[in-house]
């Protein structure tokens, strides 16, 4: 097998432990040593004395940290070094309200790009290899943290940034690019760009697609149009980025998390206990090496269960969790069934003439919701097909249009957009 840090990729359980409760402690102390917010926080929820906590055990009693403490305290409330300290920041969109600050030291940036490149090489990376980088170089983090990464593992970098999706064809085709970095939905769309220009990528042999969960009939559709392998990576601005909590390998039998950088919880969304290892429930993420905000207890509303603690067959040792299913904010709930928006996408992918794009509409009338697929496909693909195969997955029969291919809208940059209101 190859790695890029052998030691820390396969380290025993056993010492992932014991590092983790001397990390945890570590986190635990420097937050409250070095900002009023955490040691606030933690005085109010009875922990009086910094040396009240002591190892993981004591984890329970910290209470947990959201999007909403990054917002109210925006835009450094929550930063434990000193501004002249800080050496790059990202955020979050703020659309839905004020954007969520992840600033960084060296050490931070350090941290981001071994996670990152640990990643490349789990999928197959090698040094001198061409990767190309289509997520934006910007306040989001996915164009720099995959360039962190890149460097870091020794790779030759075509940072193409977003959009122009004809010269990102022309630079992977003149340039040999053998991985390809960004949205899965994007990935889509350059295959299509590919067929109407007939266009080959014949060295393009690996993609690693982050940012929004995909089914696994998604990536199978991928791997298949652009003959490579495909990769789930898992990061976010909280934790400091893609890539920094992990990737599946190719086994492709969950995501293995870098438990020597972070310790993860499995809850229950409404009672927030605990959930034992097998059980889905909401993942909570505490960073153990990062510096600026080291984000602890931090609920991520993303839904998860842990496949495995043993050993994987790639050799890696570290706590495999299963593909993101969904999120507990993006539940659909329609004439009393309830549904994640992956769980169309996976049943709309078993349907032999559908093509990638589809959307989901929700439709609500007087109070009442209703939900409309429209889907592109085949001609021999017919609206009742759709309709009694997703009656028979989800169970009712949503309405529905079938398009032509190429007349749903597209996105030549950053996430598509699969849910769309309407009243």
């Amino acid at each position: 097998m190859r790695c890029f840090n052998y030691v820390s990729e396969t380290i025993s359980q056993d010492e992932i432990i014991h590092y983790q409760n001397l990390k945890l402690r570590e986190t635990i102390h420097w937050a409250w040593a070095q900002n009023g917010f955490f040691r606030k926080r933690y005085t109010e929820a009875g922990l009086l004395r910094l040396h009240d906590f002591c190892n993981m055990g004591d984890l329970i009693n910290i209470p947990f940290t959201s999007k909403k403490d990054f917002r109210d305290t925006y835009p450094l409330g929550m930063c434990c070094v000193e501004p002249r300290l800080i050496r790059e920041i990202h955020m979050s969109s703020g659309s839905t309200g004020t954007a969520v600050v992840m600033p960084y030291t060296t050490s931070d940036i350090e941290q981001w790009a071994e996670c990152m490149a640990r990643c490349y090489v789990m999928a197959g990376a090698n040094e001198g290899d061409v990767v190309q980088i289509t997520p934006s170089f910007g306040l989001f983090n996915g164009g720099f943290g995959m360039y962190h990464g890149a460097q870091t593992a020794g790779l030759f970098v075509i940072p193409t940034g977003s959009g122009n999706t004809e010269r990102q064809i022309k630079l992977a085709k003149d340039f040999g690019t053998k991985i390809l970095c960004g949205v899965v939905s994007y990935a889509v769309r350059i295959h299509e760009v590919m067929q109407s220009l007939n266009v080959n990528l014949p060295n393009l042999k690996i993609g690693i697609f982050g940012a929004e969960s995909f089914s696994e009939g998604m990536r199978k559709r991928i791997e298949s149009q652009l003959e490579i392998e495909a990769f789930d990576i898992y990061g976010m601005t909280e934790t400091g980025g893609v890539g920094t909590l992990g990737m599946d390998c190719q086994a492709h039998n969950g995501i293995h998390v870098w438990e020597d950088h972070y310790y993860i919880e499995i809850i229950d969304p409404v009672t927030t206990k605990n959930l034992p290892d097998g059980e889905q429930g909401e993942l909570v993420v505490t960073s153990l090496s990062r510096q600026a905000i080291p984000v602890i207890r931090f609920r991520t509303g993303d839904l998860t269960k842990i496949i495995s603690r043993e050993k994987c067959e790639c050799g890696r040792t570290h706590t495999r969790i299963a593909k993101i299913t969904g999120r507990t904010d993006d539940m659909l709930i329609i004439k009393g069934v309830n549904f994640f928006p992956q769980q169309v996408e996976e049943a709309l992918m078993e349907i032999p003439g559908v093509l990638p794009q589809y959307q989901i509409v929700i439709e609500e009338n007087d109070g009442v919701r209703d939900v409309r697929i429209n889907v592109e496909a085949d001609e021999s693909v017919t609206g009742y097909m759709i309709e009694k195969h997703l009656k028979e997955r989800l169970g009712f029969s949503p309405k529905g249009d079938v398009f032509k291919k190429g007349e749903l809208p597209r996105a030549d940059e950053g996430k598509i957009k699969r849910v769309i209101y309407k009243k």
